[in-house]
């Protein structure tokens, strides 16, 4: 649920699987198009030795750019109430630098939950669980083989992908 809030892009999780050929990979596209329901535009494929294939793993710049300020204003908020949730504990167990300054034991346990929560958002905008795609693409792309990148926009279009994909490539990778 928390990821629903914070996310604004359509697609949360990519699969890529990779390919020897051109005709292996452009027929598993078009079987993920037809079998697993998914439009067109999101299905990429990668050519081999493709210098700008970015856009291809990330086409949503603009919910990326949504997804960092939801991240940081969700969790940074998320993280001030925690933290005077703490402080609120600390004051009712009656420990002693709490109850004697209470406005800035409150405000250091609100500033500490905000830094906190600012930086769980910028690990969720950072999306590290996507170098299990990225880094495998690359690579691939370098070596000179192709790779077929699906955005699902569902869980059922991420299930039947995943199928697809297993079905014609040993190699298949997805995010979270």
């Amino acid at each position: 649920m928390l990821s629903e809030l914070i996310s604004a892009e359509r697609a949360r999780t990519k699969i890529a699987a990779l390919f020897d050929s051109e005709a292996a990979a452009t027929g598993a596209a078009e079987r993920v198009r037809r079998d697993a329901g998914v439009d067109r535009g999101q299905v990429r494929l990668v050519r081999p030795g493709e210098a700008h294939f970015g856009r291809k793993l990330e086409p949503e710049e603009r919910g990326i750019v949504l997804t960092a300020i939801r991240a940081h204003l969700t969790l940074g908020l998320v993280g001030a109430v925690v933290g005077l949730i703490v402080y609120g504990v600390l004051y009712i167990a009656g420990i002693p630098a709490v109850v004697s300054s209470p406005v800035v034991a409150a405000a250091l346990a609100a500033s500490f939950g905000l830094v906190f929560g600012l930086l769980a958002g910028g690990l969720a905008t950072a999306r590290p669980d996507h170098q299990a795609v990225v880094a495998p693409v690359r690579e691939a792309v370098h070596a000179g083989r192709w790779a077929v990148v699906v955005h699902p926009a569902s869980p059922q279009q991420c299930d039947d992908a995943l199928k697809v994909l297993h079905g014609a490539s040993g190699e298949v990778v997805r995010t979270i």
